[in-house]
């Protein structure tokens, strides 16, 4: 289970597309009449005059399943997930709509809260998003929904806007870092997608904390497109591929086979098996040589010189 949250400041309009849509189906509601839509919206409107200061009252969240899990949820079922996700989002004591849609291949519905509750005052919306997404996991973990496995198996189209630059940045960003040797080519590489990137710096210092990356006048963290794109994991991808490239060399020459007058000079050969960090190991630990031939020859002289002593 996924959710998109939103605000805004006009209920007419989300309220006419939820509820007017084709094939809509109104799942549960509260606080307002629903004979019909224009008395919906009065009756909203009417609330969130208890608190004009408030010029952002209106909350709309899309619930959204993998069509994998569409045998399991019915109507009432997906209005009892609903119901418990508004409790753990602390969207309680407020006019809502729940508003089932069947537009798409996958089960998802639409929430419409009043951001004023019934008291005047303000539901926060502050950490709203990460709220969501510890949610979202909590119910898809608790009732075994399907688990999505990354941002490669999201359908795409149906994001606008900021979401759907960030997946085209994390598309980016994937694929430059994957070869990047350096941060310096990653940043190359990126700009070529016209996507910037931006450091963050220690108060005072050079060193570096974070990473952004910015396109067409939106800026996002690293790690809010992606977790796997922090600064830390990056840099690690990076020193990664330094590593290969250090290795590529030693991989490109031909295995020498020496005779056996020099077998004790034979270069060592490394197994597929060896991981590349142990062959790096091996390249920079100094070898001892040790010569048994030369040392059982002074043993000998040793004693033959006992030998004659004795004599």
């Amino acid at each position: 289970m996924i959710g998109k949250v939103t605000i805004g400041s006009n209920f007419g309009g989300v309220i006419r597309y939820v509820m007017q849509k084709q094939e809509a189906s109104l799942l549960l509601s509260e606080g307002v009449r629903t004979g019909k839509v224009q008395a919906m919206i009065e009756d909203f409107n009417m609330q969130r005059k208890l608190n004009l200061e408030l010029t952002k009252s209106v909350g709309h969240i899309s619930l959204s399943w993998s069509k994998q899990d569409q045998a399991r949820l019915s109507p009432e079922t997906m209005t009892q997930r609903a119901l418990e996700y508004m409790e753990k989002m602390k969207i309680t004591a407020t006019q809502f709509i729940l508003v089932e849609h069947r537009d798409k291949n996958h089960p998802h519905l639409h929430i419409i809260y009043n951001r004023v509750d019934n008291q005047g005052k303000t539901i926060s919306d502050q950490f709203q998003k990460e709220r969501n997404h510890k949610v979202c996991k909590e119910i898809t973990l608790e009732y075994g929904y399907h688990l999505g496995k990354g941002k490669q198996q999201v359908n795409r189209q149906q994001f606008k806007g900021a979401d759907k630059l960030r997946y085209e940045l994390f598309d980016a960003i994937k694929a430059a870092s994957a070869t990047a040797g350096s941060w310096n080519e990653l940043r190359a590489k990126l700009e070529t997608h016209g996507i910037q990137t931006i450091f963050k710096y220690k108060s005072g210092t050079s060193e570096i904390q974070g990473v952004s990356f910015a396109k067409d006048n939106l800026q996002f963290k690293g790690s809010k497109i992606d977790r796997s794109l922090s600064f830390g994991k990056l840099d690690a991808i990076i020193h990664q591929n330094q590593k290969l490239a250090m290795l590529q060399p030693f991989r490109m020459q031909p295995e020498y086979l020496p005779d056996s007058q020099q077998e004790r000079f034979r270069p060592t050969t490394f197994s597929q098996h060896i991981p590349d960090d142990r062959i790096l190991d091996n390249l920079l630990r100094p070898i001892q040589q040790y010569d048994h031939q030369s040392t059982k020859s002074s043993k000998k002289k040793k004693r033959r010189k006992y030998l004659g002593k004795s004599l």
